[in-house]
């Protein structure tokens, strides 16, 4: 059976900025830093993990989501769904350096910074997989010809990309070396968030609307598991060893974990329990130690301890905060 959540919630994101307030930091920052898209008001907030003080917020293009880092980690990139453009970020200099325009593709969504320095960004208001080589600024897209093109997860070797389309209910399989789609795979009615495990074996996709969690072999394309979660998982995320999927479910303010091996529920992590959070990005860690949960509707960032699963802190940022990185700035060579 489909479950549901408010509408207006879930099209949170669509409203227009509102009264945002940007600010310079005060001196180059350095240490571990936090980075959030605050889609509510067009800016980003740069946060000290340590202390949870904002170093500075910074105007974006309209409606910032995903957060991408560099692979030195000395830069953010920030799509603007509103829009067609990537903002690059200097974290250091809290400022911005450039500005990449994808046009004709629109409403840039799923990010990712690959190791090999290219952008590779879901443009869901032109239904394609939109690529950037930062080297020159060429921007080349492939069509997924389907509807609601939304996040986006890339193979270790960084020859296959895989999309989930919301609208159709399919998750497309696209060859970034031929630059082709090779074909779609049905996941259910909603299918949104999206993750591979670290060896690249098995992708995990959510289907929102009928809470579940799909398993798929990347080899075979053969679906494996499907497995309950709770109420609309909307991202999915990998612990750093692999051994745990982790849903974020919307509308119970939850974390669902599954254990990677027998694909089972191991444990559910409540944190806020509600859905006037309006719970939607999370992020690991590096060491697997931490989960980072946007919590939309609060303005803040929920800290979860991962063994204990208590809420160790939240951070303060900007209006709809969801899109979330983490990145290291300065220290011993």
């Amino acid at each position: 059976m489909k479950l549901f959540v408010p509408l207006f919630l879930v099209l949170i994101a669509c409203g227009p900025a509102a009264g945002s307030t940007s600010f310079d930091a005060a001196a180059p920052i350095a240490g571990d830093v936090l980075i959030t898209g605050n889609k509510g008001e067009d800016t980003i907030s740069l946060i000290d993990l340590d202390t949870g003080t904002e170093h500075a917020r910074l105007e974006t293009g309209h409606q910032p989501h995903e957060i991408a880092i560099s692979p030195d980690g000395a830069r953010a990139a920030v799509v603007a769904y509103g829009g067609t453009t990537i903002d690059i970020i200097d974290v250091a200099g809290a400022r911005r350096v450039d500005r990449i325009d994808l046009a004709p593709n629109r409403r840039p969504h799923g990010l990712l910074w690959l190791p090999d320095n290219r952008l590779v960004a879901t443009t869901e208001g032109s239904d394609s997989l939109t690529i950037v080589d930062m080297a020159d600024r060429s921007v080349t897209a492939i069509a997924t010809g389907q509807e609601g093109s939304h996040m986006v997860a890339v193979s270790v070797d960084l020859a296959r990309a895989y999309v989930s389309n919301m609208g159709s209910g399919t998750v497309s399989v696209i060859d970034l070396t031929a630059g082709a789609k090779l074909r779609d795979l049905p996941a259910g009615d909603t299918p949104e968030g999206i993750a591979l495990s670290p060896d690249g074996a098995t992708l995990w996709v959510a289907d929102r609307d009928n809470a579940l969690l799909f398993a798929f072999d990347t080899t075979s394309f053969e679906r494996i598991a499907e497995i309950g979660v709770g109420n609309f998982p909307i991202r999915v995320a990998v612990s750093p060893d692999g051994a745990t999927v982790v849903t974020s479910d919307y509308a119970d303010g939850s974390l669902t974990l599954v254990d990677a091996e027998s694909r089972a529920v191991s444990r559910t992590i409540t944190v806020s329990g509600s859905v006037d959070a309006a719970q939607v990005t999370i992020l690991f860690s590096a060491d697997g130690r931490t989960v980072y949960v946007a919590e939309t509707g609060r303005n803040q960032i929920a800290a979860v301890d991962f063994d204990s699963g208590e809420v160790i802190r939240r951070y303060d940022a900007g209006e709809d905060s969801d899109g979330l990185a983490v990145t290291t700035i300065g220290g011993t060579d």
